[in-house]
């Protein structure tokens, strides 16, 4: 048994270290009480911002900014530019192609941290220029109405003060937060996939800011692919009366084919024929048709599966109906499983959603998005972060306007997560 003369020399020399676990100790108290006041700040910020996100929201919806129309996604780019440089960002924009008539820009803001992020949204909307004048910006009780108000301007407008947000509150603990506003989702992204691409390298996890799945905030998860094809059937003429079988019939053959498509539906591929273009007079065998069709895969096999399948049906209908197609299009999207990690990042969103008094779940679903494009790269994604809404493109497009505060308190909340778990 030691005694006091032989302990009291030891617990002087620990003394150091019992006060240093004392301050471990007290530090770890002190920063969960930290955090649930911080927590508590940002709630309150966040509600404090909901007029102001209004009045952007009211901004974005009244710059018309309809695929391919140039003078609106100018003038989007323009404001988001403005924007994004006051957030403190280093914004560099990407001329368009010759057939998109709208930039593809990002702004970048560095911070301390080593995580770093991609956003994403798009300036397009599927509305016709002049429909802004027939539907302008309104509110009636707890939704907004606007062309595009849902898909995506709520979404840019959830961007905006989420990155508000945070630098109110001098948060710096990423690497670098990487903003991209493209213009031509809509009509699938051909020229601003290998900007998507070249962002998505590198980052931890991604968010785009689609409305969500359904109305009650769902967000979209595991994702098909998506492919659109145009195949042009060149049969040969001639008089329906005198000399029918000297015809060949570009309508029947691209008919048949039509109904050989259809027929490759199965679990996990959906095949749309949507159009046929062509014919001729009543009396005259038709020479020329087009169609028009959408499949969407589940995963790569089916589609490589469904590739496969269209060439060897194009080759069976040339045969039989003595006719030369040609094939124009592709897969443009990717299919978007739901991988381990998109699902340890769904579960990070679902916690800090339970946090913030929200339930938070996901589905899988039907539509495409440039989610598609960024887990391609294998990038964990959640895809649809935006404004809660409904009745998207089309004329009674709607946005539930509690959900902008909402959706960016969800988003400013998991990006300080992410910077302190140093990860997902």
């Amino acid at each position: 048994m030691l005694s006091n003369q032989h302990v009291m020399p030891i617990f002087k020399s620990m003394k150091p270290y019992f006060w240093a676990l004392a301050g471990f100790l007290a530090l770890g108290l002190g920063s969960a009480q930290a955090q649930g006041a911080r927590d508590e700040s940002l709630l309150a910020q966040a509600a404090r911002e909901q007029p102001a996100v209004v009045k952007t929201l009211e901004r974005l919806v009244g710059i018309e900014t309809g695929s391919g129309y140039a003078e609106g996604l100018g003038q989007m780019a323009d404001f988001l530019e403005a924007e994004l440089k006051g957030l403190g960002a280093r914004v560099t924009r990407q001329k368009p192609a010759a057939d998109v008539g709208g930039e593809n820009f990002v702004g970048v803001i560095k911070g301390k941290g080593g995580k770093n992020l991609l956003l994403m949204a798009h300036m397009d909307t599927v509305y016709a220029k002049g429909t802004l004048e027939k539907s302008p910006f309104r509110m009636d009780g707890a939704r907004a109405f606007g062309p595009g108000i849902a898909d995506d301007k709520g979404g840019i407008a959830v961007i905006l003060h989420t990155l508000r947000l945070l630098k109110a509150r001098g948060f710096e603990g990423f690497g670098q937060i990487s903003v991209m506003f493209n213009s031509d989702e809509e009509t699938g992204s051909a020229s601003s996939a290998d900007l998507i691409r070249r962002l998505a390298k590198g980052k931890l996890a991604a968010f785009t800011y689609e409305p969500s799945a359904l109305p009650d905030g769902t967000l979209a998860g595991a994702r098909p692919g998506s492919g659109n094809f145009s195949i042009i059937v060149k049969g040969r003429s001639a008089h329906a009366g005198r000399n029918p079988h000297d015809g060949r019939n570009a309508l029947l053959a691209a008919a048949d084919l039509a109904l050989r498509l259809k027929a490759l539906t199965r679990e996990g591929l959906t095949v749309n024929p949507a159009r046929i273009d062509g014919g001729s007079p009543n009396n005259v065998v038709p020479e020329n048709a087009v169609l028009r069709v959408n499949l969407r895969p589940h995963s790569p096999e089916l589609e490589q599966f469904a590739l496969a399948e269209i060439r060897a049906l194009i080759t069976a209908i040339e045969v039989e109906h003595d006719v030369a197609i040609h094939l124009h299009g592709g897969f443009n999207r990717p299919p978007k499983p739901l991988t381990p990690e998109a699902e340890q990042l769904f579960g990070l969103v679902k916690a800090c959603g339970e946090d913030l008094g929200l339930t938070i779940g996901w589905k899988s679903t039907g539509g495409v998005c440039d989610g598609n494009n960024i887990a391609a790269c294998g990038i964990p994604v959640v895809d649809t972060m935006g404004v809660r809404g409904g009745s998207i493109h089309s004329s009674d497009e709607y946005l539930i306007t509690e959900s902008l505060v909402e959706r960016a308190r969800l988003s400013a909340l998991t990006f300080l997560r992410i910077a302190e778990k140093g990860g997902l």
